[in-house]
């Protein structure tokens, strides 16, 4: 008699014994439809006696399916053995699915690398909450400030008009070279120190508009805080 061929391999290449199945039908060239429950179990026996040589760790999934096997060929014998059909069946479907799945396995190794995941940037909507945190007492200062230091901001009346013409006009390039002398002798000044000298409406109004076009002429900026400064803007180069 011709010695049965050994097989040789390592307990981590198979990732159950599924797959050890599968190995053991692929080496006899048969489709797993054709399989012979009896050599099938005769050669899956061998390589668990194969692992315990080696003194391996046999995983329990592998002695239950040897069991399995056992079982199967057991009841094979049988004079009515159609509980051996029914179980061979469920196990060839077991076999054919995980087949299967390994076939697509294979494909998408190809397709997809699993050391590195690239996806298009995702449209987050913008958080516009205003998420700062303020005392109640600068919450009043801030609303004393908005309406004009401490005093609540009533509609103007017909005679506050009447005197404007008697005003003085003051031109907003005189607020604006002002402006620019009080942060030529310091780095920085408080937003409202601009205004305390001013007393008349059309020394604020022209200051504010100057502000403003030095603003947008990107020569001084103001940063927020609990006391808003004023400062130059950085020289370009």
């Amino acid at each position: 008699m011709m010695e049965k061929e050994k097989l040789s391999y390592k307990l981590e290449n198979f990732e159950g014994p599924l797959d050890l199945l599968l190995f053991l039908i692929a080496k006899k060239k048969l489709q797993i439809v054709d399989i012979s429950i009896s050599e099938l179990v005769d050669q899956y026996m061998e390589q668990i006696e194969a692992m315990r040589e080696q003194d391996m760790d046999i995983a329990s999934e592998f002695v239950e399916m040897a069991a399995r096997l056992v079982y199967i060929k057991t009841v094979s014998l049988l004079p009515k053995h159609e509980e051996a059909e029914e179980l061979k069946k469920e196990l060839e479907g077991q076999l054919l699915e995980y087949q299967e799945c390994k076939r697509v396995a294979a494909q998408l190794s190809k397709m997809i690398s699993f050391d590195a995941y690239t996806r298009e940037p995702a449209e987050i909507e913008p958080d516009r909450r205003y998420k700062r945190k303020h005392t109640c007492m600068e919450l009043l200062e801030a609303y004393q400030n908005a309406v004009g230091r401490g005093k609540k901001a009533l509609p103007p009346t017909a005679e506050t008009f009447s005197g404007i013409v008697s005003h003085r006009i003051v031109s907003v390039a005189s607020q604006i070279i002002s402006v620019l002398r009080k942060l030529w002798k310091r780095s920085a000044v408080p937003y409202d120190s601009l205004f305390e000298e001013k007393k008349e409406r059309s020394e604020l109004v022209a200051t504010f508009l100057a502000i403003l076009e030095l603003i947008k002429g990107k020569r001084i900026r103001v940063e927020e805080g609990k006391t808003p400064m004023v400062k130059m803007a950085e020289k370009r180069r």
